[in-house]
């Protein structure tokens, strides 16, 4: 969504990253392009205005002319501004104290309300509520029906006494019903079957149209919602404002939801509804999947549209993905020094799966902004590729991979709908990863206290000590040197790597060694 203006932010600072000192020019021509990037972004122009205003202030003061480092300094009051724009600080729903918390879904035509309805059910139900969803659109055909289905894959139940307007399939002369009893007699319902929270999903509707936002209105009166909540497509662009204002005079909105957040638009109404309206974005829906629904956090968005990463949701994500029992039995595999498998490896794999789209995630690490041609250009299939390969092997072959020769790679290759080649490459990443989880397991690599890992053997060695050199390995006439200056009791230096303590003193004992016959005349006997 925010990739365009992320880039040309990110360039507008590079060029000041080579300056020790910042003059008003420097810092003039850093907001002329932060007001371009703005604004071709569709941000609305009070908002573009406010905040250039507010960054040329701050930059010009002793806040940026005393630090040391002046660029990273005004990087810093950016992102502190887009947190502000963004609404500050992140706040949850407000929950009723008695009763069912009634929240109210209010927004345009095609804004995804009812999608949206599905995906804040299945959230609300992974907090330990019980949600009901409540079908009053009843203007848009169809509304009632698709809501049951988005209901049906959330497992959650629709109130829906009324079919609605079912199209060109409608009766003639029926009428469309009336929304604001069914809020009223789903309201009761929830009361009556114990549910915690209901979701009334109402009908789309212009900004413009004074009817339909005084039946909203009517709706708001009937059941007192306690979250209003207004649904606005991120794509909408510069009248995302005129929009929001007349939603928040016309049934006083209590928060935001934006959707289709993974579009390729320019992302202006995120930038501007909170400022314009004064009401917090709460959620934000990023993919087609009822999963695929976030709380808003505005640090973390300012985050990434400066291409700082967003590190604390991809943790967030990994914990609801990765399974603890799966995580532990892999460490207490890596530490006892077992091999890691291309079964593991699969399980890897498959728990990556369930995290979601890849390029999301890859795009939540910092820096990914200069690698974003290489991640425009990555195959979501890749991982099922990978997937159908592994699957397409025997547990030996899984086990021990070496033993996969050119016969075997054919039939793997011709079972999983790939090529040999691309057997070669898989089995040459995966023994990179072997070698690596070798390393962790002798402590080479120095991860201490990783995360579901424990504690890994010799982790607690100094991260970039100089370790003592080993001995290279000696001939057989090297060692049968050494044995006979032993045997005639010549103490042998200690080596640079002894491990256990051998001092330099200490001879070893052969008077009790079983030598295979013959071997005397090595020792000079």
């Amino acid at each position: 969504m925010f990739a365009t203006l992320s880039d040309r932010l990110t360039s507008t600072f590079k060029n000041l990253r080579s300056k020790g000192r910042l003059s008003e020019a420097d810092i003039d021509a850093t907001i002329r392009e932060i007001r371009r990037a703005l604004l071709d972004a569709d941000v609305a122009v009070s908002v573009v205005r406010d905040f250039t205003g507010s960054i040329r202030e701050r930059a010009l003061s002793s806040e940026v002319s005393g630090a040391l480092n002046p660029a990273q300094q005004v990087v810093k009051i950016v992102n502190e501004e887009l947190v502000a724009i963004l609404g500050g600080d992140s706040r949850n729903l407000r929950f009723a104290k008695n009763g069912p918390t009634v929240i109210m879904l209010a927004g345009l035509q095609g804004a995804g309300k009812t999608t949206l309805a599905g995906k804040l059910a299945v959230y609300l139900k992974d907090q330990g509520h019980t949600p009901m969803l409540v079908a009053a659109d009843l203007q848009r055909p169809n509304a009632v029906t698709q809501l049951k289905v988005v209901g049906e894959r959330a497992g959650v139940p629709v109130y829906a006494p009324h079919p609605g307007n079912q199209g060109e399939s409608a009766l003639p002369g029926t009428s469309a019903g009336d929304p604001v009893s069914v809020a009223r007699a789903g309201l009761e319902t929830a009361k009556s079957r114990q549910h915690s929270v209901i979701i009334v999903d109402t009908a789309g509707r212009l900004g413009v149209d004074q009817e339909l936002m005084e039946q909203a209105a009517d709706i708001r009166n009937a059941v007192e919602p306690d979250e209003i909540l207004f649904v606005i497509d991120a794509m909408i662009g510069q009248d995302a404002v005129a929009t929001a204002q007349a939603f928040n005079d016309g049934v006083n909105f209590t928060g935001v939801v934006l959707s289709k957040l993974d579009g390729d638009a320019r992302g202006g109404a995120a930038l501007s509804v909170a400022r314009v309206t004064g009401k917090p974005i709460l959620f934000a829906s990023t993919g087609e999947k009822l999963t695929d629904f976030e709380v808003f956090h505005p640090d973390r968005m300012a985050s990434r549209i400066l291409d700082m990463g967003d590190i604390l949701t991809l943790i967030e994500q990994a914990e609801k993905a990765f399974d603890a029992e799966e995580a532990e039995r892999m460490a207490t595999k890596v530490a006892e020094g077992k091999d890691f498998t291309l079964a593991d490896f699969l399980v890897q794999m498959q728990q990556l799966k369930n995290m979601g789209s890849m390029k999301k995630m890859l795009g939540m690490l910092p820096g990914m902004g200069q690698m974003r041609e290489a991640l425009d250009n990555f195959d979501e299939r890749e991982v099922n590729r990978i997937e159908a390969i592994i699957q397409s092997m025997t547990p030996a072959e899984r086990d021990n991979p070496k033993i996969i020769n050119g016969s075997r790679r054919s039939r793997i290759a011709k079972g999983s709908g790939t090529t040999v080649t691309e057997i070669n490459q898989l089995l040459q990443r995966f023994d990179g990863a072997q070698k690596m989880m070798r390393q962790m397991a002798k402590g080479g690599g120095g991860m201490p206290g990783m995360p579901g890992m424990g504690k890994l053997p010799s982790a607690g060695k100094r991260a970039g000590a100089r370790q003592a050199k080993k001995d290279k390995k000696m001939t057989p006439q090297q060692r049968a040197a050494a044995a006979r200056k032993a045997a005639r009791g010549e103490a042998q230096p200690a080596s640079n790597g002894s491990a256990f303590g051998v001092g330099q003193d200490q001879t070893p004992d052969l008077s009790n060694l079983e030598l295979p016959k013959g071997f005397e005349k090595f020792l000079g006997k």
